[in-house]
């Protein structure tokens, strides 16, 4: 019998997940953990799209006091039982802190300000003078006028967690499946998901379609205004370990919440277990545009350089890309969609959907089982941006 009237034979589940990056991988791993029969489906394979590209930073030194950081202190303490549950080496999970730093009076103004209003809600933010940075990273700039240290901070290996938190939620997985259409009945409520290999009978489904959100939703009948964010990582030879934690310029919290269209560029480096060291981070609106332009590899590369110099006689061995599924107010979108009973959406995390991923599958999973979730969601409301079709 072929595939499509293997689908059209099969069981129905409780609830189908689209998408098998690191956000929808969560809502199927704490779905599952529920006492939920979950299908999760993807039209390429396992963290093949944004998650695949990302640098799995797990953080909270990025974010202001507010919903976000709710969330993401949340997904640290989740993150931390992943690690012992998946087992921390398995997805090289690991605890190295990150340490912003400023390179004028002015900066680091704004950073130990910034720092402050985060301890006030919880967050552990340790100032670091100027002549106390090379004791935490010896192969800093030597002109830096201070920092702030976050250990709370984490990197994970979003490939390697993404793949070993689906073996572990043990649901049935269907890659190589695009979703076509969300079947729904007279009183517009979700009875199933149309793909191009069959009809998957469910009464609730998870969109956690990353940049593609917009278009699942669409099929679902509502508008998601979901788009995608271009960023590039630069990736040097193996070196000797040179960087101890994720360190970034203060300037990055600021071009991460800016709404600009163009192309902001803010240097952050940090180091892989494999040796290599990452430099980003760009942010530009460009559509899908896949091109790689070196301009912008060439501003990355000195904004490294500035922070290390040491990074001056390393060479860069490749550049990758990922497209950030960004939302007008930087929020993501998470919750049971009201305009269409059944769905739900997990998607709009820009840049964070690593670090933000578990504390997001958790609050899904206690949605999908008519629980209340540990964090409030009503900021992160689908319907906050309705958008008419």
């Amino acid at each position: 019998m072929d595939a499509p009237h293997q689908f059209m034979t099969a069981a129905g589940a409780d609830v189908v997940v689209i998408g098998a990056g690191m956000v929808g991988v969560a809502c199927a791993y704490y779905a599952a953990r529920a006492g939920l029969t979950v299908t999760v489906v993807d039209r390429g394979g396992v963290a093949t799209g944004t998650t695949g590209a990302g640098e799995g930073n797990i953080l909270v030194s990025d974010k202001p006091p507010g919903p976000e950081l709710t969330l993401a202190r949340h997904s640290v303490e989740l993150w931390r039982e992943l690690g012992d549950t998946l087992g921390a080496e398995l997805i090289e999970l690991e605890h190295k802190g990150g340490l912003v730093v400023a390179a004028s009076p002015a900066e680091h103004a704004a950073l130990r300000a910034f720092a402050a209003s985060q301890r006030a809600t919880g967050v552990e933010a340790y100032e670091v003078p100027a002549d106390e940075l090379p004791d935490h990273e010896p192969y800093l700039a030597r002109d830096l006028v201070g920092g702030v240290r976050y250990p709370q901070d984490m990197q994970v290996h979003p490939m390697l967690a993404a793949a070993h938190l689906l073996r572990a939620a043990r649901v049935r997985v269907l890659t190589g499946t695009t979703v076509v259409g969300v079947r729904r009945d007279a009183a517009g409520a979700v009875r199933g998901v149309l793909t191009d290999r069959g009809l998957l009978p469910t009464t609730m489904v998870v969109n956690a379609a990353g940049v593609w959100a917009g278009e699942v939703a669409a099929l679902a009948g509502v508008g998601l205004p979901i788009l995608p964010r271009r960023g590039f990582v630069l990736v040097t030879e193996a070196l000797p370990p040179l960087v101890r934690h994720k360190v970034y310029a203060a300037g990055y919290v600021a071009n991460v919440g800016r709404s600009s269209g163009d192309l902001e560029v803010s240097p952050v480096v940090e180091g892989t277990r494999a040796g290599t060291i990452l430099i980003g981070s760009t942010r530009e609106r460009v559509g899908f545009d896949r091109t790689i332009p070196l301009p912008a590899l060439r501003r990355l590369a000195a904004g490294a350089v500035r922070l290390f110099p040491v990074l001056g006689r390393v060479s860069a061995i490749r550049a990758y890309r990922g497209f950030r599924p960004y939302s007008p107010d930087h929020l993501p979108m998470i919750g049971a969609d009201p305009r269409v009973p059944g769905l739900y959406h997990a998607a709009g995390h820009e840049g964070a959907g690593i670090g933000l991923a578990p504390a997001t599958g958790h609050a899904v999973a206690a949605l999908l089982t008519g629980r209340l979730p540990d964090v409030d969601l009503r900021p992160f409301a689908p319907e906050r941006h309705d958008v008419h079709l």
